[in-house]
């Protein structure tokens, strides 16, 4: 993985925006900067393709705080009773939770 994540040496840059051409050769896109695959991964579905000066303009790794603080699960069952007679109850889940579970559905979700 780490060959693939470009963060250091020419990719570290300041701005998501660098004008590179990484798709010309092959495996060329791994050496694009990640913030900039970031931005560019914004700029998805119809209504906002090729819109990325406005996509420069949000803070990418916000967009994927936003997105973990979201699909976490507010709350969950679990399981009541003895032996036979098991029912559901619902409860509360804690941040820390929230936050393991939203990680791993965006991490680990195929």
């Amino acid at each position: 993985m780490q060959d693939y994540i470009a963060v250091k040496g020419k990719s570290a840059k300041y701005l998501p925006h660098s004008a590179g051409r990484y798709q010309v050769k092959r495996f060329r896109k791994a050496t694009c900067p990640l913030v900039e695959r970031l931005a560019s991964t914004m700029m998805m579905h119809g209504r906002n393709n090729g819109k990325k000066l406005m996509t420069v303009r949000i803070n990418p790794v916000q967009v994927l705080v936003h997105a973990v603080i979201n699909s976490g699960p507010r709350e969950d069952s679990t399981r009541i009773g003895r032996a036979g007679t098991v029912r559901r109850q619902a409860v509360d889940v804690s941040p820390l939770r929230r936050v393991n579970q939203a990680s791993s559905l965006h991490f680990f979700a195929t």
